[in-house]
């Protein structure tokens, strides 16, 4: 490995307050593991910080002797791109603080944190931001990367909801920045993704919230499939900013592998009008199970958990349409009917209220139209199912094609594209790719959707 030598990782062991590992030693097989079990790369160190010191020497260790960087906040994204292959991993899985000030309604949290876990803290004040429908979900690749959540219609996306953040760029230089101070980053952190640094910790705008909301499931027979998704195109024109939801088909969670339609929504206003919100969604049609009802915010995150387990293989593809007309419906329900696995799903996300009302160069993040994300989820177990369940996705996405629009969600994007952060940045690609010669002109934080200086 090059300039790799055992007396620079023993002084930079001794340094260190928290962990390194390499491959011989215990825990490295634990931890060089993502959420998506296809992934299986060796870092030739790992480094589980504790706090941004280890990160400012993970970094100078990494660019000094020319290893690749890869970073983890909470492993979840499905391309893989928290872990390299052979190079050094900087795991944030051990900076797990979390500071809630409910006066000035604000949350800091270092960048190792889920959003299980920032709820939890954020909710004995009765305070929210938007943040993952995964409760695994690590806070700092969602927030990079935009965010959506159910929250997003009331109050933006989680990126809109960042007010400053503590920034280990490509230098090893430790940068404090908002609005008014490294504007520029600051601007670039709100979707841009991990081009620009290692965030350890985050500061986010919180709102009034819970502790209790109205939400949950609702699921119909697959017969109803192409009804159940033309409802909920046609009623979420009508929803309040409060009510946030998805649609989908997906396979019966009871392990018989039934294919169902569902709806997962949630509405985070007070809970009378959250019950009078969501009785349309309840009297619909005649369904197979109806658990939407009141519960507690910190519930809400954890709806979708059974279906994203630790360790499955996944292969997404995504892309967003203005508008889902019936024919696109008929290749939805067409495409799932074919489906090889019974882990994987085929989604309708709403992108609505607040999230509409943001300037498209506000942020990076420029899918400001109403509209909805599609989402093809491919996921199995056996590695001998790998060819087939990516060929189903392909291909759905291939068939779906014909209805997106030009923009895509960037935490979702594979590796498929020749240039995918063209395609999701669009206007603002310009701009991100002058900060980014600013910040890392060396392009060291590559392992992204990146973004070249």
């Amino acid at each position: 490995m090059p300039g790799l030598d055992a007396d620079a990782l023993t002084a930079l062991i001794e340094r260190f307050s928290g962990i390194i590992l390499t491959s011989s030693d215990p825990g490295y097989e634990e931890a060089r593991r993502v959420h998506n079990g296809a992934i299986d790369k060796r870092p030739a160190v790992i480094a589980r910080c504790r706090g941004t010191a280890d990160v400012v020497d993970a970094v100078h260790f990494a660019t000094e002797r020319g290893l690749e960087i890869a970073v983890r906040g909470g492993g979840h994204n499905v391309a893989g791109r928290a872990v390299c292959e052979g190079g050094l991993m900087i795991d944030l899985a051990l900076m797990k603080g979390i500071s809630v000030d409910p006066e000035r309604r604000t949350a800091r949290a270092q960048g190792g944190v889920t959003w299980g876990e920032f709820n939890r803290e954020t909710q004995l004040h009765g305070l929210a931001t938007t943040g993952g429908t995964v409760s695994t979900t690590g806070i700092a690749g969602l927030t990079l990367g935009g965010g959506f959540g159910y929250l997003m219609g009331k109050h933006g996306l989680t990126a809109d909801n960042l007010i400053g953040a503590e920034v280990v760029v490509a230098s090893g230089h430790v940068l404090h920045v908002d609005a008014d101070h490294h504007a520029d980053l600051f601007w670039a952190l709100r979707g841009g993704g991990g081009n620009f640094g290692v965030v350890t910790w985050f500061e986010y705008r919180l709102h009034p919230v819970g502790p209790m909301v109205t939400g949950g499931l609702v699921a119909h027979p697959f017969e109803a499939a192409h009804d159940v998704l033309g409802y909920f195109r046609d009623s979420v024109g009508s929803w309040p900013d409060e009510q946030t939801g998805i649609a989908g088909l997906v396979h019966a969670p009871d392990g018989s592998g039934v294919p169902i339609a569902v709806m997962a929504v949630v509405h985070c206003g007070p809970p009378d009008e959250g019950a009078a919100a969501l009785a349309p969604i309840k009297a619909f049609g005649s369904p197979l199970m109806d658990v939407i009802g009141p519960m507690p915010y910190e519930v809400t995150a954890t709806l979708l958990d059974a279906g994203f387990p630790a360790g499955a293989r996944n292969y997404w593809k995504s892309s967003f349409l203005r508008s889902v007309p019936d024919d696109a419906i008929d290749t939805m329900v067409g495409r799932f009917a074919s489906c090889p696995s019974p882990m994987s799903g085929l989604v309708l996300e709403h992108v609505g209220g607040a999230v509409t009302r943001t300037a498209v160069d506000a942020t990076p993040f420029p899918v400001r139209d109403d509209g909805f994300n599609m989402l093809c989820v491919s996921e199995w177990m056996d590695p001998a199912d790998d060819e087939g369940n990516i060929a189903w996705a392909r291909e759905t996405y291939a068939a779906m094609e014909p209805h997106f629009a030009e923009r895509r969600y960037v935490n979702y994007l594979d590796d498929d594209e020749v240039d995918p952060a063209a395609s999701a940045y669009g206007p603002n690609h310009d701009r991100l790719r002058r900060i980014k010669a600013e910040y890392d002109p060396g392009n060291v934080f590559h392992l992204n959707q990146n973004i070249e200086p």
